[in-house]
């Protein structure tokens, strides 16, 4: 570990840049407590090309970005052609991770259950669209097939909800401006949970099952950032043959996608049945994030995970 030059990758002016920055700052916290030197890079998609061509590619690269271009592959598949180690998932499997579309294809094929669901493109996206989609559906959730921390989340419940976002629909499509495709799934009302999935000597392991209650509509970006909103239950009271369903679908998923170093899967629990929702691969290390919070029940320390975490890139 000594001999490895650390390089945290951190920002990334998105809409998810204040959480990465938050992240980065747990995980060089981590990294100072370990003796372990590092530097840090202000990422933008714009020039980092052109930064990281400042350093050479002995340095291992912690990933501290959530959302586009640090999630999603881009940045990935540009350290992978710099010949950099880096940490989380490699670019397909983050790719895959990231588009909720590819998410659902890949794993269509495991025992994961799944919402029903349908693929709208940004262009169509009008109040007859919607309605029709909710004739299929019945309720539904739309939010963007690329895109993390619940950004761009509209619940329709009924008709009304329709009318109301359809009002305000020059704004509203704003939100997408940046996303060419949008998810529409089956809205289901059941108990929110999240399970954290982490590597040591390439095995992944699953970690516990956190319940989510938040005071919002649903677990969103304000919820997950901001203190005294959402409330955790871990172990989440469920009943055991759920709970376990719950950590194998996780690990399914991570496997399968190919993920790396750790991931965490959020899913709806309903009616004894567990709905898998969407996988990422780069959770927050916040204060406030699940993952760090159920490594602290499982008794490991955050930085063995961010240790093992360095190791499974080499």
């Amino acid at each position: 570990m000594e001999k490895n030059k650390i390089l945290v990758l951190e920002g990334g002016f998105n809409e998810e840049h204040e959480v990465s920055l938050a992240t980065a700052k747990e995980i060089k916290k981590s990294l100072f407590n370990q003796n372990i030197e590092f530097k840090s890079l202000l990422v933008s998609p714009k020039n980092f090309e052109e930064k990281i061509s400042n350093f050479n590619n002995k340095y291992i690269c912690i990933n501290a970005l959530h959302g586009p271009f640090g999630e999603d592959g881009q940045i990935q598949k540009i350290l992978e052609n710099l010949s950099f180690k880096f940490t989380h998932s490699n670019s397909e499997a983050s790719k895959l991770g990231f588009n909720k579309k590819l998410t659902k294809k890949i794993l269509k094929n495991t025992k994961i259950l799944m919402p029903d669901h349908k693929i709208l493109e940004n262009r169509l996206l009008n109040k007859e669209k919607l309605i029709e989609i909710f004739l299929k559906l019945g309720s539904f959730v739309l939010k963007p097939t690329s895109s993390g921390s619940s950004f761009g989340v509209k619940i329709f419940k009924d008709i009304n909800d329709i009318n109301s976002f359809s009002k305000d629909l020059k704004k509203n499509l704003s939100l997408y401006k940046k996303h060419k495709e949008l998810l529409c799934e089956k809205y289901i009302q059941g108990r929110e949970l999240t399970v954290a999935v982490i590597e040591k000597n390439k095995k992944s392991t699953a970690l516990e099952v956190t319940e989510v209650i938040s005071n919002m509509e649903f677990f969103n970006y304000k919820a997950k950032y901001s203190p005294n909103i959402a409330k955790h239950i871990l172990p989440a009271k469920i009943p055991e043959k759920a709970y376990e369903t719950c950590k194998e679908y996780a690990k399914i998923a991570h496997d399968t996608i190919n993920c790396r170093g750790l991931s965490r899967s959020d899913f709806i629990y309903y009616k004894d049945k567990i709905y898998f929702i969407e996988i990422n691969t780069q959770p927050g290390l916040t204060a406030l994030s699940l993952l760090p919070e159920q490594l602290k029940y499982k008794k490991t320390s955050f930085d063995q995970m961010i240790k093992n975490l360095i190791e499974c890139s080499l």
